[in-house]
C-alpha cells in the first residue's frame, strides 16, 4: 500500500470508531425504502370555470372528481375517489393539487402540473405525502387525457390513460 492509501484508509477506519455506536446500530436497521410501481385509470367529471386572455387563449379553473383505479403495485391495489383543483393560466401553465380518498378514508396528496386540461395532454404529479395507511409516502405518477369533453354551462368529463407512477413509504413499508 502507499503511504497515501493508508493515509485514507486510517481516516476511514478513525471516522467509524468516532461515530456512536448507537448511530450506526440505526443507521443498519433502517431498510431501504422500496419502489412500488402503478398503473391505472382516472375517470373524472367537474366543471370549469374561464377567463379571456391577452393571448385569446381562456385562463381557466377547473375542479374534477371520480374514480381512480389502480392496479399492478404490490401492496397498493385499490379504487380511490380522486378529486383535483387545477389552474390553466392561459398560455402553457396548468398547476393543480389532487387527493385520492381510499375506501377506509384514508388519503394520498399530490401536486400536479402539465399541459391546458384538453384532450391528448400529459400531466405529472409529485406525491407529496398521505394519511392513515398512506401516511409518510411520497413518490410521482403521470397520466395523459385520453378525452376531455367542454358541455354547455363549463361542465367536464374526461378519461386518462396510462396513468403510471411510483411510490413508497419513508420508513419502508405500508
Amino acid at each position: 500500500m502507499t503511504r497515501a492509501a493508508v493515509t485514507c484508509a486510517s481516516c476511514a477506519i478513525a471516522a467509524v470508531a468516532l461515530t456512536p455506536a448507537g448511530d450506526r446500530a440505526v443507521r443498519a436497521q433502517e431498510p431501504p425504502a422500496a419502489w412500488r410501481a402503478f398503473d391505472g385509470s382516472w375517470s373524472a367529471s367537474g366543471s370549469r370555470q374561464t377567463i379571456p386572455t391577452e393571448s385569446g387563449r381562456s385562463a381557466a379553473v377547473a375542479h374534477l372528481s371520480g374514480a381512480v383505479v389502480l392496479a399492478n403495485g404490490t401492496g397498493i391495489a385499490a379504487g380511490f375517489t380522486g378529486e383535483a383543483i387545477g389552474f390553466d393560466d392561459g398560455s402553457s401553465l396548468t398547476t393543480g393539487r389532487a387527493v385520492w380518498t381510499d375506501s377506509a378514508g384514508d388519503r394520498i396528496f399530490s401536486a400536479l402540473r402539465g399541459g391546458p386540461l384538453q384532450t391528448g395532454r400529459r400531466i405529472s404529479a409529485t406525491i407529496t405525502g398521505g394519511t392513515g395507511r398512506w401516511a409518510r409516502v411520497t413518490g410521482d405518477y403521470e397520466l395523459t387525457w385520453q378525452y376531455v369533453v367542454s358541455a354547455e354551462g363549463g361542465d367536464l368529463n374526461g378519461r386518462s390513460v396510462d396513468l403510471r407512477g411510483r411510490l413508497r413509504w419513508a420508513d419502508g413499508s405500508p
